[in-house]
């Protein structure tokens, strides 16, 4: 009896942690602007925290979540071509539109191009939106970025930097593929021993999203004042104008308003985490700023539209 109360206070101790991410970001971002040593002597962990968090994304899919990208193909058809080509597109005319530096340009069309982020599950059901169909398009996504987001990025930015297409595939496969399925295959054989635990994964998802920008944050600490109104004003209008355009899609397409909010939360949301990854890895610290700041920003605006629509609904969509 006392395991199983702790058990329930543990997990709502994970749930109010995982609801006030943002909160967190922000507390550890000014933590790692005035000590950033304890967070950049972990640099060289980033990759392997990355997968430690894919791995726990994958123990907590579905076969289920799976199935609805089968039994329903067209939707989330729809849904990844607007992930894939809103924001990458978005990206790159808006680095050319405020003229940003060549590093910041690939900072954010490599942002651009990452695919949905988990966070965008859990707004999507704050939200009142259509969670299974967040979770089937983040799943998509996932699966289809170890070549569509290197593969953009060079399409769109080989003009500013070389990039490196085949080296950032096989950082993608590493950090993303292999430990989501390992995840998977974990959850399918010991399933009774995961389900005690589960609460503690999107726990881990939102530390390493702290820890990514806390970590940008420590090793641009000198750099900061390279964060112009240019960089900044692209970071966010980009995050607005996903938003915005997947509440198109979903509207063009005559998909109901749960889906629709689904489309702008998922679009809207990239998986920053990832980009930052990647551009630290290939590029640079300086490079992997817009992806901090996008973090920041999609993270402020979903959290706000989030709480908007959840106000006009009687009760939330069932996951």
């Amino acid at each position: 009896m006392l395991f199983y109360t702790l058990l329930i206070m543990f997990g709502k101790i994970m749930s109010f942690y995982t609801k006030y991410f943002a909160v967190w970001v922000l507390v550890f971002g000014v933590i790692a602007y005035f000590a950033p040593a304890p967070f950049a002597a972990m640099k060289n962990y980033n990759k392997l925290f990355f997968s430690l968090t894919m791995f726990g994304i994958g123990a907590v899919l579905q076969i289920e979540d799976f199935k609805r990208i089968v039994e329903k193909p067209i939707i989330v058809f729809i849904g990844c071509c607007a992930q894939f080509t809103i924001m990458p597109l978005g990206a790159f005319l808006l680095a050319k539109l405020f003229n940003l530096p060549p590093y910041m340009a690939v900072g954010l069309i490599l942002t651009g191009s990452a695919p949905g982020a988990m966070a965008s599950n859990v707004m999507s059901y704050i939200a009142g939106a259509d969670t299974a169909y967040s979770v089937s398009l983040t799943t998509a996504s996932t699966l289809l970025c170890p070549l569509l987001t290197p593969g953009l990025t060079f399409l769109l930015a080989r003009s500013q930097l070389d990039i490196p297409f085949w080296a950032m595939v096989l950082d993608v496969i590493y950090m993303v593929i292999v430990p989501l399925f390992l995840g998977f295959t974990a959850r399918h054989f010991f399933r009774e021993k995961l389900e005690k635990v589960l609460p503690i994964f999107p726990a881990i998802s939102v530390t390493f999203i702290i820890f990514i920008c806390s970590l940008v944050i420590a090793l641009n600490k000198e750099r900061l004042a390279e964060v112009t109104v240019p960089v900044l004003a692209a970071a966010v209008v980009l995050n607005v104008y996903g938003m915005l355009a997947g509440y198109g899609v979903g509207s063009a397409f005559r998909m109901e308003t749960r889906r629709r909010r689904t489309l702008s939360i998922e679009i809207g949301m990239q998986n920053a985490g990832l980009g930052t990854t990647l551009l630290l890895a290939h590029f640079g610290p300086r490079s992997a700023v817009p992806a901090a700041l996008f973090v920041f920003i999609c993270i402020i605006t979903a959290s706000i539209a989030a709480e908007f629509w959840h106000r006009t609904i009687s009760k939330p969509a069932a996951i």
